[in-house]
């Protein structure tokens, strides 16, 4: 039996640290999608940008968020993700969630911390992936900079099908950002959504986008224009995946190994 799963990601600018602003921008995008789509991907830290000012985002603006995003779920019968700035006893995070109708949203903290922008000085990192099981679908979420570590990200034994990238990526590395996109599905042999803001930060930073979702082999099945708004909607095949791996096990032939703390 197949289980096709409809993907949505949504390419768009986001409002420098106005989370209220930003939440109502998405919430009518995600509104327009309803019973059209059975995942909405968004950009990393979507309700604030990639700010450092963690003492403005307290764990009531958390809860809120969280909140925000279950009603969202709830309300339009789908499910999303992407990342936010949680707060959480006094520690912050870069804070991965996906979000099922009727479900408890499930989080995962990115661990890769990125150093040329201090988040390692702010934030806390994770320590555990996160792997969703989401309408026959194993699906794993990760955050921007984990994407240059591939031995986090590897995809032992089939555990997921479909990987998902959320990030604040800036336009001078976007060639970095497409050629790991497609090595991450290559070698992994499963689906890629990366999911990048476009548009200038308070820092004039400029982010193309240039999101993405690529097969097994690394064939990009969509793909959003560079700079521009945009929702694209695509359809996966389980059963195509399932053949791939059939006639290609690669896997099979994975390393062993265990990730030390």
């Amino acid at each position: 039996m197949d289980y096709p799963l409809r993907i949505s990601y949504i390419q768009a600018d986001i409002v420098w640290e106005d989370i209220e602003t930003n939440l109502q921008h998405r919430e009518q995008e995600i509104g327009q999608l309803a019973g059209k789509t059975d995942l909405v991907v968004l950009p990393e830290m979507f309700t604030t940008g990639f700010s450092m000012n963690v003492e403005r985002f307290d764990e009531q603006t958390t809860s809120y968020t969280v909140e925000t995003i279950q009603r969202w779920s709830d309300t339009f019968q789908v499910a999303i993700a992407g990342s936010f700035i949680a707060c959480e006893e006094e520690k912050y995070f870069n804070r991965g969630f996906f979000a099922v109708p009727q479900l408890p949203i499930q989080f995962y903290d990115k661990k890769h911390l990125f150093r040329l922008g201090q988040e390692g000085a702010l934030f806390t990192p994770g320590n555990r992936r996160t792997i969703v099981h989401y309408k026959g679908w194993n699906i794993a979420l990760f955050v921007c900079y984990d994407l240059r570590f591939p031995v986090w990200m590897r995809n032992r034994d089939n555990e997921y099908d479909l990987l998902l990238v959320v990030a604040n990526w800036p336009q001078s590395r976007s060639f970095a950002w497409s050629q790991l996109l497609t090595a991450r599905a290559i070698e992994n042999s499963c689906y890629v959504c990366g999911v990048n803001r476009i548009g200038e930060d308070i820092f004039q930073t400029p982010h193309s986008g240039d999101s993405v979702l690529l097969d097994m082999k690394g064939h990009p099945l969509s793909s959003a224009r560079s700079g521009a708004k945009e929702i694209i909607t695509s359809t996966i095949s389980l059963t195509d995946l399932e053949s791939y791996r059939q006639k290609f096990p690669f896997w099979k032939d994975g390393d062993k190994f265990s990730l030390l703390p």
